[in-house]
């Protein structure tokens, strides 16, 4: 997720029987944290929840789920909805808001991809360099342990060819 994102999520258990109440084994924890293990969202023990953030760090995002440990053990099936950038604005409620006809609406939606793209645009650039700086500095790596590796391989191949040569006049048959 790039900074300054906007993130909306949903989630909600999905009950095994529609005619019972969902009980407690069935209830879920959430954490939402970033890759810095910064939390942005905390619920327990819960059958369903919505959160929204700003991202506000460069990175991966992870929502964890999990249920008490139960004897035997149970499946539970979650339903959950995570919306970035352009998709987590609720266009329908901008325009009911701001009394819009139905083009401005198309336009400010186009308006707000068209942003997305151009920074998205912005950080594969940053990306590329980082990875063309990366590139750079293995190859000058490999250059030089190549380098490094031919000349002990002629010098071991010398040392070689000084030992036999000795080793043979020793014995006279040079």
């Amino acid at each position: 997720m790039k900074s300054n994102s906007m993130t909306v999520g949903k989630y909600h258990v999905v009950k095994p029987n529609e005619d019972h109440p969902l009980p407690d084994s069935h209830k879920l924890t959430v954490k939402v944290t970033s890759s810095y293990g910064n939390s942005y969202h905390s619920a327990e023990k819960v059958e369903s929840g919505q959160f929204a953030f700003t991202a506000a760090e460069q990175g991966d995002y992870m929502a964890c789920f999990w249920v008490p440990e139960h004897s035997p053990q149970i499946t539970v099936t979650v339903d959950f909805d995570w919306k970035t950038g352009v998709h987590a604005k609720d266009w329908t409620n901008v325009a009911k808001k701001g009394q819009v006809d139905a083009m401005e609406l198309e336009l400010k939606n186009l308006y707000e991809t068209v942003q997305s793209i151009h920074e998205e645009m912005f950080y594969l650039r940053e990306r590329e360099e980082e990875m063309q700086e990366l590139n750079k500095a293995t190859t000058s790596k490999m250059f030089w342990l190549s380098f490094l590796s031919l000349f002990l391989c002629l010098s071991v191949a010398g040392l070689q060819f000084w030992h036999l040569k000795s080793f043979f006049e020793k014995k006279k048959l040079i």
